[in-house]
């Protein structure tokens, strides 16, 4: 027999995990120590916030799950927050806290009911009773991920379970599914004179990118796409219309509002994603039976759904619109950068893109994040990495760590805000101790520049958005990274270049004016 804490060790080992992202603290000390003795790599974040931030970060840079774990009371509180994040993605993640140990009375010590605080943020949250039922919950949720399973399941560890004695799970306990009847969905593709497909991340959650190409190159039907999938399809490919919704691209929207039968494929429609949406019949395909909506809904993985797709072909006439009206109005990352030479945030995210198109770019929540998102060219799924759905400012830095760790093989660019840099700043030291060549981008104006125009939009005037910040310069020095100041727009191709070209970790600070965003469809 075997601690408890050894046996969930093993089964993350056994798993195929091989980083875990998180802080020490007394009352899962248990599990630190047999991480200790376990081939897994631990990787010390500086706070909570923090462990899932790059534990997220290392799931959408890897396409598998990421594991985070905090200690009870503070700790796990800690957590929320990005929990929350991961959660309105559909993240696939694992969150274990540690807890106080069972019985007591009231009124103990950083004592709060932890698994009714994460049940309203994940999937499921689960406290075990004994050292048996807490390895087969993490054996389950493993196997549930493995299967398509989205979203975060946490796990709630009382000291005295992950101490006592506990036999590894026999096998995780399988649950198999006929698959729905799709004939009702054939019948509606059949019959669409303009479909259009809409691709979520769930192509990406269900490993099924390569089966999602050769259907779409197979049936020639025009794809849009939710910001976290965009790449699965090439945005250079013929059939690719862009991103759809808020901030989606001309052509995209136009399709999405004049489509008549719409095959949603792993999303979850969100209203930012449905906001230039006509009124199509909807096919929704998820594994997640709380946000399926549409005439014909398919509670299924994405890939069993297009396993099972007979040949289809797309209307010729509706792709030839579709690609007329995209060579007219292409989106902003084919247009030329405006001339002028003045350096404000939208000029400086370009100058950084432009210099580094195979990048893996992790996006920070700020006046920038608009700008990347119009800028950028996805070419390849997982290459643009953001908290699309939730937005936390302090997202950027430690996703960047986690998406590092998932392929240090790939270079690695974080743009944040001044402002969001500084809500996570202190995992620069995660950075330095691990040498984790990643270039990070801030973008310095000062000021809190998006809540600035919502307040004169609404006000007439700014309050409390000025920023009087350190000297980054100085501090990535305290830290032992190198770091450079960029003043003018014609030295941020070089100084990007430099920065990657070094191989260690790299911090850019990029001193911009401050500038307007492009209200939602309004084209800059």
């Amino acid at each position: 027999m075997k601690m408890c804490a050894e046996v969930l060790a093993g089964i993350l080992e056994e798993a195929g995990f091989t980083h875990i992202f998180g802080h020490p603290g007394e009352q899962i000390l248990p599990l630190y120590e047999a991480l200790r003795k376990s081939g897994l790599e631990h990787v010390l974040m500086r706070h909570e916030q923090g462990a899932v931030h790059a534990a997220d970060g290392y799931a959408r840079a890897s396409g598998g799950p990421g594991v985070c774990v905090a200690t009870g009371g503070p700790g796990a509180l800690n957590l929320v927050m990005g929990v929350a994040a991961a959660s309105t993605d559909s993240v696939p993640l694992i969150a274990m806290t540690g807890d106080l140990p069972r019985g007591g009375g009231p009124g103990r010590f950083q004592e709060v009911d932890l698994e009714a605080v994460f049940r309203a943020l994940t999937r499921m949250s689960m406290t075990p009773g004994s050292g048996d039922e807490a390895s087969m919950m993490l054996a389950d949720s493993i196997s549930s991920l493995r299967r398509g399973l989205t979203g975060v399941i946490h796990i709630n560890l009382p000291r005295d379970v992950l101490e006592e004695d506990a036999c590894p799970p026999v096998g995780p306990s399988e649950v198999f599914r006929e698959l729905p009847d799709m004939s009702r969905a054939l019948e509606l593709l059949g019959s669409a004179r303009r479909p259009l497909i809409l691709a979520g991340g769930g192509v990406i959650w269900g490993n099924a990118v390569g089966e999602f190409r050769e259907f779409i190159e197979n049936a020639r039907i025009p794809v849009v796409t939710t910001y976290s999938a965009r790449g699965v399809i090439p945005e250079d490919h013929p059939l690719c219309l862009g991103m759809t919704g808020t901030r989606g691209t001309p052509a995209a929207n136009h399709a999405a509002g004049n489509c008549d039968v719409l095959l949603v494929l792993g999303a979850r429609l969100s209203e930012r994603t449905l906001a230039a949406t006509g009124n199509p019949r909807v096919i929704h395909v998820n594994t997640d039976p709380s946000v399926l909506r549409g005439d014909v809904v398919l509670e299924m993985d994405v890939g069993d759904f297009l396993r099972e797709l007979p040949e289809l072909k797309g209307p010729e006439g509706w792709f030839k619109e579709l690609a007329a009206y995209r060579r007219d109005n292409p989106p902003i990352s084919e247009l030329q950068p405006p001339g002028g030479g003045a350096f404000v945030t939208s000029s400086a995210v370009r100058g950084i893109l432009d210099a580094a198109p195979d990048a893996t770019i992790v996006n920070d929540a700020g006046s920038h994040t608009t700008w990347v998102t119009l800028h950028r060219r996805v070419l390849r799924e997982r290459s643009l990495i953001f908290s699309g759905g939730f937005g936390p400012m302090g997202y950027g830095l430690p996703a960047a760590i986690g998406a590092k760790l998932a392929d240090p093989s790939r270079d690695v660019i974080m743009i944040a805000g001044d402002g969001g840099f500084q809500m996570t700043i202190q995992e620069l030291g995660t950075v330095a101790e691990l040498e984790l060549p990643i270039t990070m981008c801030i973008l310095n104006n000062q000021k809190l520049d998006v809540i600035r125009q919502w307040q004169e939009m609404n006000y007439g005037t700014s309050y409390s958005v000025e920023l009087k910040n350190p000297d980054f310069i100085r501090l990535a020095d305290a830290y032992g990274i190198g770091a450079e100041r960029i003043l003018r727009l014609e030295d941020v191709s070089g100084a990007v270049e430099r920065a990657l070209e070094s191989g260690e970790p790299r911090l850019l600070e990029f001193m911009v004016e401050g500038e307007d965003i492009p209200l939602p469809g309004v084209r800059p």
